[in-house]
């Protein structure tokens, strides 16, 4: 019996060949058996079932209204609400048991408080279907255990964090409680508690059983008149082009047949990206090993709660008589290749990486040091940029819907994140604000570039249980879209935000230059730690819920705005021209204020969505028909306009213009230039009237130049502040 304190570090001792940095995914990443079903956790998994068919489950239907690609927690979850909303003639296509992807091996942890009010909806919604709502429909009984979760806190920053998400939790009716250091004893006996700040413990969590949950879905979805098949792998997805040159899904290939569909789902997990490209849709995501070891019966530990221990960045699942212990490592391993007949199998697991986590757990429960371990489970999740899903429609075809890559959250999340993606299926958008998740919110230069995809997922897997702290910004991946004015003002001192892939100007530090250096890997695989690093140093301060350092900058930045003058670099800005026969028409429909003035003016204005909800906010200039007077506008005989849209949010903006001129039949042109000029806003009352452009209105003035413009524009923009005021606030008006 290897015991969890010692034989562990023997084993992570032992001659074993390492692994080239980067690339821990050699032919040992998982043995020629494939380690078997047994190292999991679970009295039953569907493999057990599996028998030797070759074929599919039922007859596949000539045509469907949906097809849902995808047999694990997101698919299932989403063709039993499609079901439930009504919309009956819908497939699930798995190739090959429900479950068999990432699904079976999940931890199936639910913790009902995060710190975003959509996630605590999603998450109660989750809880309501597997361990009520199922239930009642069916009589089945999902596995669901409510158990309580507590999360551990060892620093005050941390425990302030966790008594703001008891704050939130009130507002849903979430019952939680702070516990002290000697409560968490009495609650949890077995733990050590010498070095706690307190804990935040919630009652009403629980564990979920991957099988019994997408069991029970199906069968509830297959008696409203849904079609559940299994065995049945995707070949294909064809797409056609209609004749305004709009690409839309047109069915699905399958090696027995082919099913006829405007709609396809994308819920294949780690696989997402592959059927993604079958019909020529980016899918930004990257698969990891993600793994956990169940140890040999606990005396005393039956009943207790979940626990997360987020500075230790482990989890130990109760497990029966027993724990699984887990968490999130530094340097997880990337699985290169994706193994498209990796059904119900492992990994093996690689000790060097997982022993962080033993020494975390065996703090938290020292009777862990002399526990056995049964089994290992270290299997692939799907992990994106920012930690959060990939959903909604895909902005290259119509049709294609994404509901992947749930960062190893999918059975937590499935349940509020298949009723949104079923409603936003029927009505064509969700009931809730999902732009966190929506696929555009990543711009599109960016879904397909492989160093972004990759840095920014592992350091989103890396920091995946750090506090939250509300000035935080990524090391990874910058500076993958600069703007004309990046080199002066990095010399200037700027201090920059990442948005939407832009370097963004944020504030100005008063000691000099703090440029953003290549990303480290923070010191993982072999990567050379960066040093002397003042961008890193000066976002370390910044981690606070009080005033950051930099408040009292921004706060001369702004008087000098209200009372001198300041230059906004607006550059990261979206920039667009709509143009052609039917632009008038399509600018009525899209906004909500009459933007049809004389030529040259400005209007501030909305854009609503099919509800008469609130979609964006946006400038939108009238140009002169004719030969264009503005830096590369397009030449127009009829009427023309100019957008201005904030840089976080423009290619979703994109999207809702391009997708109201397509369903609208507008003939038109809408163009980006976005990469391709600046902007600049100057504003204050002592602003120079000669530096603003025709198009400003009383009180600010902004303008926009090409790229072979910048220097000029350059100098006199920060000649203007040098001699007007004392500092400048390079951000959006907004703000201030």
């Amino acid at each position: 019996m290897a015991f969890v304190g010692r034989a562990v570090q023997r084993v992570a001792l032992a001659a074993r060949p390492s692994l080239s940095p980067l690339c821990r995914t050699s032919s040992r990443s998982y043995s020629s058996e494939h380690t078997n079903e047994k190292n999991v956790p679970y009295e039953m998994t569907l493999k057990q079932e599996s028998g030797s068919s070759s074929g599919p489950t039922k007859p596949l239907p000539r045509s469907a209204d949906v097809v849902v690609i995808g047999g694990g927690s997101l698919g299932c979850q989403t063709i039993y609400h499609l079901a439930k909303m009504g919309m009956t003639n819908v497939v699930l296509l798995e190739k090959d048991r429900l479950t068999a992807g990432t699904t079976w091996h999940t931890a199936g942890l639910l913790w009902q408080l995060r710190p975003s009010d959509v996630e605590v909806e999603l998450l109660a919604h989750t809880r309501n279907v597997i361990s009520k709502d199922l239930e009642e429909e069916i009589g089945l009984h999902t596995g669901w255990i409510q158990n309580g979760g507590l999360f551990i806190a060892s620093n005050k920053q941390r425990l302030d964090e966790y008594k703001r998400l008891m704050s939130l939790g009130k507002v849903y009716g979430i019952e939680s409680y702070v516990l002290s250091p000697a409560e968490t004893k009495d609650l949890y006996p077995l733990m050590n508690v010498d070095d706690l700040y307190g804990t935040l413990y919630v009652p009403k969590d629980g564990t979920m059983d991957p099988a019994g949950t997408c069991t029970t879905l199906t069968r509830a979805a297959s008696a409203r008149g849904a079609t559940v098949i299994e065995n049945c792998p995707v070949t294909g997805i064809q797409v056609r082009t209609d004749d305004l040159g709009v690409k839309k899904v047109k069915a699905v290939e399958t090696p027995h047949g082919t099913i006829e569909t405007p709609c396809v789902v994308n819920c294949a997990g780690v696989w997402a990206t592959k059927l993604g490209e079958m019909a020529g849709v980016k899918v930004p995501l990257i698969a990891m090993h993600h793994a956990y070891v169940v140890t040999e019966r606990i005396e005393g530990i039956q009943n207790m709660p979940n626990v997360r221990d987020h500075d230790a960045s482990v989890y130990l699942r109760l497990q029966g008589d027993a724990l699984s212990v887990g968490g999130y490592e530094q340097n997880p391993i990337f699985w290169e290749e994706v193994n498209d007949k990796f059904a119900f199998s492992l990994f093996d697991l690689d000790w060097d990486v997982f022993m962080q986590h033993i020494e975390g757990a065996i703090n938290r429960v020292p009777v862990l040091e002399q526990t056995g371990i049964k089994s290992t489970v270290c299997g692939p999740e799907s992990f994106t940029a920012d930690h959060k899903p990939l959903m909604g429609e895909a902005p290259e075809v119509r049709g294609f819907f994404l509901g992947c890559g749930f960062n190893s959250a999918g059975m937590m999340l499935g349940g509020g994140c298949g009723r949104e993606l079923a409603h936003w299926i029927i009505h064509g958008r969700p009931e809730r604000d999902m732009y966190g998740y929506d696929i555009r919110r990543f711009h599109h230069s960016l879904t397909d570039n492989k160093r972004w995809i990759r840095e920014r997922s592992h350091e989103s897997y890396a920091k995946n249980y750090s506090v939250v702290f509300p000035f935080d910004e990524p090391l990874a991946s910058r500076n993958m879209r600069q703007d004309p004015f990046h080199q002066i003002l990095t010399e200037q001192g700027c201090v920059f935000q990442e948005r939407h892939g832009w370097e963004r100007p944020g504030w100005f530090n008063k000691d000099g230059a703090a440029p953003v250096k290549d990303y480290d890997y923070y010191g993982a695989y072999e990567k050379r730690k960066n040093t002397s690093y003042k961008y890193n140093e000066l976002l370390a301060k910044e981690y606070t819920f009080d005033f950051p350092p930099h408040h009292d900058v921004i706060k001369s930045e702004c008087l000098s705005c209200r009372h001198d003058v300041a230059v906004f670099d607006m550059s990261y800005f979206g920039k667009f021209y709509l143009t052609g026969p039917d632009a008038k028409k399509a600018a009525d429909w899209l906004f909500t204020a009459d933007v049809n003035k004389k030529p040259g003016s400005t209007v501030y204005t909305c854009m609503l969505n099919k509800r008469g909800g609130a979609e964006a906010d946006l400038t939108v200039s009238r140009l002169e028909p004719g030969t264009a007077n503005l830096p590369l506008a397009p030449e127009s005989n009829g009427d023309a306009y100019y957008l201005a849209i904030g840089g976080g949010v423009a290619e979703h903006n994109w999207n809702h213009i391009r997708t109201v001129l397509q369903d609208q039949g507008f003939r038109c042109q809408l163009t980006d230039h976005s990469e391709d000029m600046g902007m600049i806003s100057i504003q204050g009352p002592k602003r120079c009237e000669r530096c603003v452009c025709r198009l400003s209105g009383s009180w600010a003035g902004s303008c926009t130049f090409p790229k072979t413009l910048v220097f000029q524009c350059t100098k006199l923009s920060w000649l203007l502040v040098q001699n007007t005021a004392s500092s400048t606030r390079a951000t959006e008006p907004s703000t201030l």
